[in-house]
């Protein structure tokens, strides 16, 4: 399941959309169903005026009202346990005994990633593990209605608006289409990108032309890398606390359990 609390690389999604903040507020958020249909019609005119194309603008009319996922970021409680609470009910052992079997088997891609972008197996496949259980459990939720939801929901509106017109954007590209399924707030893929950070840092890792972050598990994990690498992730240097590369950990995501849970992990793959 993914990681929501901080909102993986909040400050990117608005410089790399450019959402006007007069267009964020012309379509009215609200904390019930009630008003879904109205901020949709509104928020269009806004979703085309910053350059979602046909498709996307047909994907966001066929949305519906995720109450789903209005529940899932309303009841978000594991970041309140302990490291040790936290990593046995993640099953951090099983993700580290899972992990290191695949390092070995897949040792030529994460050759080839380290490579490009320094970047070790450990803490790709520490990710890919908490994240879906290394792709065993992707979500259950369309994406676009989802992140349309939460960009209707008050709560968050601003974050999710530039979410949902990433979605939109993803949408037009052929990424993903409307009927899309991921996680309760949107991510997308075998390492849970959200739609901002699939288009920032995706990339094409098995080199057949196109990225898709479902069905390909080096495009999954060469953007994962290239999202450690674009949060000052330097090659060669350490990722424990304290070390340079932590801080690129910390940039995945802020919760101080999820971060040393994947340094952990990831050390226990990489020392085998």
């Amino acid at each position: 399941m993914a990681i929501i609390a901080t909102m993986k690389s909040m400050a990117a999604a608005t410089v790399l959309l450019g959402l006007s903040a007069v267009a964020a507020q012309a379509a009215q958020c609200g904390n019930t169903a009630s008003g879904f249909e109205a901020w949709k019609a509104a928020f269009r005119n806004e979703a085309a005026a910053n350059g979602v194309g046909q498709a996307g603008l047909n994907a966001l009319a066929g949305t519906s009202y995720a109450s789903k996922t209005i529940y899932a970021d309303r009841n978000q409680k594991s970041f309140k346990l302990s490291l040790s609470e936290f990593m046995n009910k993640r099953g951090a052992k099983a993700i580290a005994s899972k992990g290191k079997s695949l390092k070995r088997k897949n040792a030529g891609l994460f050759q080839q990633i380290e490579a490009r972008y320094g970047v070790p197996a450990g803490p790709l496949l520490a990710i890919w593990g908490m994240e879906t259980g290394f792709g065993g459990f992707l979500g259950n939720q369309n994406t676009v209605s989802a992140v349309a939801t939460l960009a209707y929901d008050c709560r968050r509106s601003e974050f999710f608006t530039n979410q949902l017109v990433a979605a939109l954007k993803l949408v037009d590209r052929g990424t993903i289409n409307a009927s899309s399924i991921g996680a309760a707030h949107g991510e997308i893929g075998q390492t849970q990108f959200l739609p901002v950070n699939v288009l920032r840092y995706g990339v094409d890792g098995d080199g057949n032309g196109r990225i898709d972050m479902v069905k390909s598990t080096a495009d999954a994990l060469a953007s994962t890398a290239n999202f450690l690498k674009g949060h000052g992730w330097r090659a060669g240097s350490g990722y424990q606390p304290g070390q340079a590369n932590f801080g690129a950990i910390q940039g995945w995501n802020s919760a101080g359990v999820y971060q040393q849970a994947i340094a952990i992990i990831a050390k226990e793959i990489d020392d085998n």
